[in-house]
């Protein structure tokens, strides 16, 4: 899922330690839980395999070292699990409600982060803040919610997220996860065709605080215009298309 900054953007309600004044305090924040899924990841990845044809293209172009945000497309429900799977040392926003289901203890074991959709979850903006701090690589979902898939409209906290932590963003386009004229919950039968696309690295200048919500936003429209155009060319290069509303 997306994060929804409108509140966050005010930044007064997200203090700051003074050996870090500029950024987000992540003392009171439980220490990152990464040993399981480097465990599982490759299993995982395996298994997806084996049930689909994945093809993943542009991987080594994702930096291997420090942090990075991989900023994908968001069609169907198994966005979430390829990006991570496919993707070394990706820790993802999952909408919160899925850590309330039977498979929520299992993303907590793993490590993933619960983002709520109805207003600006301050401490999920923390726990993403983390694992780029940490040197990890977050994927997210600037679109907010399933649906089209084209990222022509973006929600700010991928671009916030690169200006708090002067981490490089990867476009990701991810296409076959939902069949032409589907629900948005459904998935595609067994040994469908997937791909996965990363894209050229974009670098939007890190801030300091305060950060206003107008530069946000025109970081936020040059970052749609950027994944726009990558989703346009996976589409091309890979024969697929988006499924459509």
């Amino acid at each position: 899922m997306s994060l929804d900054l409108r509140a966050a953007l005010l930044e007064t309600s997200v203090q700051t330690t003074p050996a870090t004044p500029d950024l987000p305090r992540l003392d009171a924040l439980p220490p990152l839980r990464t040993s399981l899924l480097n465990t599982l990841r490759g299993t995982f990845r395996q298994a997806l395999n084996r049930m689909y044809d994945v093809t993943v293209h542009g991987l080594d172009g994702v930096p291997t070292t420090g942090p990075v945000i991989l900023a994908a497309n968001h069609i169907g429900t198994l966005d979430g699990p390829l990006l991570v799977a496919n993707t070394p040392r990706c820790w993802a926003l999952a909408k919160s409600e899925l850590f309330e289901s039977r498979v929520g203890p299992f993303l907590h074991a793993v490590g993933q982060i619960p983002v709520a959709r109805d207003y600006a979850d301050i401490r999920a903006v923390k726990r993403c803040v983390q694992v780029l701090q940490a040197g990890h690589a977050l994927g997210i979902f600037p679109e907010g919610l399933r649906g089209v898939g084209d990222m022509t409209r973006l929600r700010g906290g991928a671009a916030y997220l690169a200006m708090v932590t002067g981490a490089p963003i990867v476009p990701v386009a991810i296409l076959g996860t939902r069949m032409p004229g589907t629900h948005i919950k459904s998935t595609p039968p067994m040994g469908s065709t997937m791909h996965i696309v990363y894209g050229e690295q974009v670098h939007i200048p890190m801030q300091e605080w305060p950060r206003r919500k107008a530069d946000v936003a025109s970081a936020t429209q040059y970052l749609a215009q950027v994944c726009s155009e990558h989703v346009r060319a996976a589409q091309q290069m890979t024969r697929m298309s988006l499924p459509g509303a």
